[in-house]
C-alpha cells in the first residue's frame, strides 16, 4: 500500500525524487528566458564583445606584434594556442550576461583559433615509418640519469638525441644506453646516439662560446642522413626585460645557416629549441624544415613543463623523408617531456 501511495502521489505531480535531466533543463530555461522581445539584449555585454574583438585580432595580426618591447610578439606566440581558452569563458558571460553583441563577436576568435589550429585536433598519425627517432632534454639536475636512460631508450627508437648533459652524468648515460645502441657520439652538452653507423660527428657553431649543438651523418639502411641535435639557449621571462631571447635568436640564426648549407637531402633535426613552431624569431630554422607534430601528429604536443606541459619547445623537424607519426613519450625524470617521431627515409615509392 505505501509503494502505491508513493507511486499515486508522484504520478500526480507530487514530490517524488526528480528526474536527473530536470534540474539542468530548468537552469536552461532560466537562462534563456527573458531574450525574446527584451530590446536590451543589443545592449547589454558591448565590453564583453570588445574583448571578443581584441582577442581575434591578437590571434589574427600576431605576426604584427612588435619585438622591440621585450620580444612581447615572441612570447604571445609561444603560448599563442592558449589563447584560445578565452572564447569558451567570453561565450559563457556573454549567456549569463544576455547579451547578443556578445555571443556574435566571440564567433570571430573561435573562427581565427580553428583556423590556426584546428588542424591539430585530428589525428593525422600513420601507421608506417622505416625510422623511429626521438630527443630528450634530460634536465642537467636529474636525479637518476640510468633510470632517464632506460626509460627513453625503451621507446625502441632507432636514433636517439639528448641535450643537457651534464659532464659527470655523461659516462652514466654512456653505460645505460649502451647495451641498446652501438654508436654514439657526445659535443659539449649534446648527444646522438644510434644503432645504425654514424661518421662525422661535429660540433656546430651557434654563436654561444661553448658546445650545444652537433651535426652526424647516420648510415639508416634506406641511404644516409643528416642529424643535428641543438639545444638553443634558455630564455627568460623579467618584469623589467620581459621576454629575453635575444642570445636564443641569434643562436637559431646560425643553426639555420649550418642547415641552409647541409649537402645531404634528408635532415632531421632533433632538439630543444625554448621555443614553438609559431615563434617568429625561429624562422631561421622553421621555413626550411617540418614537424613531424605538425604533419603527423596527434593534438599538440606539448613536452614543457613536464609537470603540466604548455608550449612545444622540444622539437623533431625533418627535410626530404616524410613524416608518419609524432608524439610525447612518457615522463622521467626530466622537467621536459621526451618526444619521438617515425619518418620514412626512402620517399622514393
Amino acid at each position: 500500500m505505501a509503494q502505491q501511495a508513493y507511486m499515486t502521489e508522484t504520478g500526480s505531480g507530487g514530490s517524488g525524487p526528480e528526474r536527473p535531466g530536470s534540474r539542468l533543463r530548468r537552469l536552461t530555461r532560466r537562462l534563456l528566458t527573458g531574450w525574446r522581445g527584451d530590446p536590451r539584449v543589443w545592449r547589454r555585454g558591448l565590453f564583453l564583445a570588445v574583448l571578443g574583438l581584441l582577442l581575434a585580432a591578437v590571434m589574427l595580426l600576431h605576426s604584427r606584434i612588435p619585438n622591440r618591447v621585450g620580444n612581447l610578439g615572441s612570447l604571445t606566440e609561444t603560448f599563442l594556442p592558449w589563447l584560445g581558452v578565452a572564447i569558451p569563458v567570453l561565450l559563457i558571460l556573454g549567456v549569463l550576461r544576455k547579451s547578443a553583441p556578445a555571443l556574435i563577436a566571440v564567433l570571430l576568435p573561435a573562427i581565427v583559433w580553428l583556423n590556426l589550429f584546428g588542424g591539430l585536433l585530428t589525428d593525422k598519425s600513420g601507421g608506417g615509418g622505416d625510422l623511429m627517432v626521438a630527443t630528450h632534454n634530460v634536465n642537467a639536475d636529474n636525479p637518476a640519469p640510468a633510470v632517464t636512460a632506460r626509460d627513453v631508450a625503451a621507446s625502441g627508437a632507432d636514433v636517439l638525441a639528448l641535450e643537457e648533459l651534464a659532464p659527470s652524468a655523461v659516462p652514466v648515460y654512456e653505460r645505460a644506453l649502451g647495451g641498446t645502441y652501438r654508436y654514439h657520439a657526445v659535443v659539449g652538452t649534446v648527444g646522438l646516439w644510434s644503432k645504425y653507423p654514424m661518421t662525422g660527428a661535429r660540433a656546430v657553431d651557434i654563436k654561444l662560446g661553448w658546445e650545444r649543438a652537433m651535426r652526424a651523418t647516420v648510415a639508416t639502411p634506406k641511404g644516409p642522413l643528416a642529424v643535428y641535435v641543438a639545444h638553443m639557449p634558455s630564455v627568460r621571462v623579467k618584469v623589467k626585460a620581459g621576454f629575453t631571447a635575444w642570445q636564443r635568436d641569434k643562436s637559431a640564426d646560425a643553426l639555420g645557416e649550418a642547415i641552409a648549407d647541409e649537402p645531404l637531402r634528408r635532415v632531421v633535426l632533433l632538439g630543444d629549441l625554448n621555443g614553438t613552431m609559431n615563434d617568429r624569431s625561429l624562422n631561421a630554422v622553421t621555413s626550411q624544415l617540418r614537424s613531424t607534430q605538425g604533419a603527423a601528429g596527434s593534438g599538440f604536443g606539448f613536452s614543457w613543463p613536464a609537470s603540466f606541459p604548455m608550449a612545444r619547445i622540444d622539437q623533431i623537424m625533418v627535410r626530404g623523408v616524410a613524416p608518419e607519426s609524432s608524439w610525447t613519450l612518457p615522463r622521467t625524470g626530466s622537467d621536459h617531456l621526451p618526444v619521438a617521431a617515425r619518418v620514412n627515409v626512402d620517399t622514393s615509392s
